[in-house]
């Protein structure tokens, strides 16, 4: 096939030696099936911010680190430069991600290095040596879908350990590999700690595989793993082999708005005296 404009870079380094086909194109990159060395792998090209669909950046960019203050101040004040960083900074989260979750142990493709605005990472495939379908595609039984349930709840805590939620997580972009599912697409990757929504986004990504797999295994439906994931977290005791049980008991209990209303009220008298007695002093001097 001809090769595309974003890989002939790659080619002319000699860090690829073909592009076999286009694996698939989405809302943020188009991938490729490409050949390095004699080992099949695919290569990611992300697309420019005119290019891409995706349009809640600025929710998942929330709490992420820019790497100097001149960058952050630009990306602040949205100058030109600071675009062009923002850009570069959005196409490099995945590439972090990947290797830090690949050393915390989380199943995602194996990473072989970033060249040009290009991901080369490892092809997944099936036992046939063809692209691994993804989760949606495939037919389970009742216990595949419980032990693939069970998988996927430890990586969404190996993520959380490291400080990462998944944030777009769904049966759309989990692989199924002959050795099991593996976790795919992560350039909406958010920080656990310095995003607002981060436990909106866990509950979402843990609510998103349990109800696709809870097809297959009813039972699911009544878990509430999200809850007890981050109840561990908040608490500093969430750990990659934490015991999960699915079972959490919300708080049912009344809120007391009278009292919530009087400490309100308290704290305004206070306020009120400490500002008369200001303007008194004042006044006296």
């Amino acid at each position: 096939m001809k090769t595309p404009t974003g890989l002939q870079a790659l080619i002319d380094d000699g860090v690829i030696d073909e592009v076999m086909r286009p694996l698939k194109s989405g809302k943020e990159a188009a991938v490729y099936v490409v050949r390095a060395g004699g080992e099949v792998r695919c290569a990611k090209v992300y697309k420019d911010m005119a290019q891409r669909s995706f349009q809640q950046r600025v929710q998942y960019q929330e709490g992420r680190k820019v790497r100097g203050s001149r960058e952050t101040r630009a990306i602040g004040k949205a100058t030109k430069y600071g675009r062009k960083q923002q850009e570069t900074a959005w196409k490099n989260t995945e590439v972090d991600a990947l290797y830090q979750l690949r050393d915390a142990g989380v199943r995602v493709p194996e990473p072989y290095g970033y060249y040009h605005g290009v991901l080369v990472m490892e092809l997944v495939v099936d036992a046939d040596g063809h692209s691994a379908p993804r989760l949606n595609e495939v037919e389970l039984s009742h216990d595949q879908a419980c032990g693939f349930h069970r998988f996927l709840m430890r990586q969404i805590v190996k993520m959380l350990c490291v400080g990462l939620i998944h944030g777009d997580l769904s049966e759309y972009n989990v692989l199924v590999a002959p050795d099991g599912p593996v976790i795919i697409d992560l350039p909406q990757v958010v920080s656990a700690a310095g995003n607002n929504a981060g436990r909106a986004m866990l509950q979402r990504d843990v609510n998103n595989i349990t109800a696709s797999l809870g097809y297959w295994a009813p039972e699911l439906l009544d878990t509430y793993f999200a809850e007890e994931i981050w109840e561990l977290f908040e608490h500093g005791e969430l750990h990659p082999d934490s015991e999960l049980t699915g079972v959490y008991k919300h708080d049912t209990s009344t809120p007391d708005i009278a009292g919530v209303r009087h400490a309100i009220n308290d704290a305004r008298e206070e306020a009120l005296i400490r500002q008369q007695g200001r303007e008194a002093a004042a006044e006296a001097d």
